[in-house]
């Protein structure tokens, strides 16, 4: 985990997210790389593309880089090697874009959370990249003033199609040296005997080096639910996930558990994708 991006626009939100990655840089000897998306007035748009760029488009390029130097220069930021970029697209789609044509082994998001409404029709930045990154993204909420990642709880059916991304949630929990607690949430609808729950996990873990962990099954009303009440029982740091990264109406039928997590809970939320 050598490179680290933390996409910027300059709120508290992002500087929490940035927070917590110069805690895992520092820990891991990782660079950062700071990703700001200008956003241009749309009678500006044409200008952007132009060979000959106007005052108003020099200006406002101008304030932003001195706005991301002035963030690269913070104090929480010392002794790491600080990337800075400006691109001129869509958050989402810039961030995207730049993994596909970069080296990027995390992702730190700073996200505020959205419900209701403006969650079914908007969505968030954050939760489209959580959704089809190819990189591990990492989500952070608030402030954590001491971001330790030293208890780690990562939910899962544990099928075969998991084994990938759990491998890289594991290296993740080296860099802290982290605990971790393996859930499987049994609900109504996917009821699983303890028996049957702890042998279907105990048969995928043979497969990995692990040490410091248990295993536990906890039962609720819905996956969420149960994933959110159980990191709340055992006081995690940290929520690890797999997704699937559905698009369209597979996705709009379905739903994303990662997604509603980086919505409805306030621990950190690091998914990996299938």
């Amino acid at each position: 985990m050598k490179t680290i991006l933390v996409p910027i626009d300059f709120s508290t939100y992002s500087e929490n997210a940035l927070k917590v990655a110069a805690k895992i840089a520092l820990k891991n000897n990782s660079e950062i790389h700071l990703l700001h998306m200008l956003e241009i007035p749309n009678q500006m748009n044409d200008a952007v593309y132009s060979s000959v760029p106007t005052p108003e488009i020099i200006l406002f390029i101008k304030k932003a880089e001195e706005k991301v130097q002035e963030i690269a220069q913070q104090k929480f930021l010392d002794g790491i090697k600080i990337f800075q970029h400006i691109k001129f697209e869509g958050a989402f789609s810039g961030i995207l874009s730049y993994i596909k044509n970069n080296n990027t082994d995390l992702i730190v998001m700073g996200s505020h959370g959205i419900s209701g409404i403006e969650e079914i029709l908007l969505g968030s930045n954050t939760e489209k990249v959580v959704r089809l990154s190819n990189v591990p993204v990492l989500v952070i909420k608030k402030e954590t003033i001491e971001f330790k990642g030293e208890h780690f709880v990562f939910a899962s059916d544990f099928s075969e199609e998991t084994k990938k991304p759990f491998q890289k949630m594991l290296d993740f929990t080296r860099i802290f040296n982290a605990r971790l607690s393996l859930v499987m949430i049994c609900t109504p609808s996917s009821f699983k005997t303890t028996a049957l729950a702890e042998k279907i996990i105990n048969n995928y873990i043979q497969q990995f080096e692990i040490e410091n962990y248990t295993v536990s099954i906890y039962n609720d009303t819905n996956i969420e639910n149960g994933i959110i009440n159980f990191s709340n029982k055992v006081k995690a740091d940290l929520i690890g996930l797999s997704t699937h990264g559905r698009t369209g109406l597979a996705h709009f039928f379905t739903g994303s558990i990662s997604e509603d997590l980086v919505n409805h809970t306030a621990r950190p939320v690091l998914t990996f994708k299938i």
